[in-house]
């Protein structure tokens, strides 16, 4: 008889369990744990960034070319942050490339010429969020336009720079206006998108005066920051 008992008891048991509350038969559930991003830790509190990229500017080599040039080069940046909004940005960018030629005798078509541009001024961190942050610069010093170097005849006789319609060697004004777009990759990393107008006032002897000019440029690279923590 107390077989029988024991075989009920156990039947009616293994009947009932599937029916009681998992905290009833100690069943584990794991926990909900939200996911994990790289991004979470970012903060717009550090005092340096620094950005090294591949660039690209439209230069008119001189004042009688109706058709400018592409360049390509690199562009150097790093800005020191005194408050959350607020920098001091540096910029050193080198372009190079061929230029069109104005008509000539010494079979000169497109020689190669480059510019390189030394400038510094405020910038200003704009929206910004985890993802995504922009800024505007204003930057100012100057240019230093090679277009000499390549102009020879047949004979590697040296071709005055008026011949075919250039500007002379020279360190003129430059600056840089316009802004950045950083997508976040880390907390310390970013790819950034940084699109400018160049104005140079690049001046010729055969010419008088000097114009401001404005042409186009943009670079794409990465950005490293540091010092985190320690601008409020």
């Amino acid at each position: 008889m107390r077989d029988v008992r024991k075989i009920v008891f156990i039947l009616a048991v293994g009947f009932l369990l599937p029916w009681m509350p998992e905290q009833a038969h100690g069943q584990y559930k794991q926990p909900q744990v939200g996911p994990s991003t790289p991004l979470s830790g970012v903060q717009y509190n550090y005092r340096w960034e620094f950005y090294g990229g591949f660039a690209y500017a439209h230069l008119t080599a001189g004042p009688q070319l109706k058709v400018g040039s592409n360049l390509g080069g690199f562009d150097a940046d790093v800005s020191r942050f005194f408050r959350q909004r607020w920098a001091l940005q540096g910029s050193v960018r080198g372009y190079y490339g061929t230029s069109g030629a104005a008509p000539n005798p010494y079979g000169i078509k497109g020689p190669f010429v480059n510019e390189y541009l030394f400038v510094a001024g405020p910038e200003w961190r704009g929206p910004s969020n985890e993802h995504i942050t922009t800024t505007a610069h204003a930057m100012f010093g100057g240019a230093w336009g090679r277009f000499e170097s390549a102009l020879q005849d047949q004979n590697n006789n040296k071709v005055p720079p008026q011949a075919v319609g250039f500007y002379p060697n020279q360190m003129a004004f430059g600056s840089v206006l316009g802004g950045t777009v950083d997508l976040n990759r880390s907390p310390n990393l970013a790819f950034r998108i940084s699109p400018d107008a160049i104005l140079t006032n690049y001046s010729s002897s055969y010419i008088s005066g000097s114009r401001l000019k404005a042409d186009f440029g943009i670079s794409v690279g990465l950005v490293y920051r540091r010092g985190r923590g320690q601008v409020r």
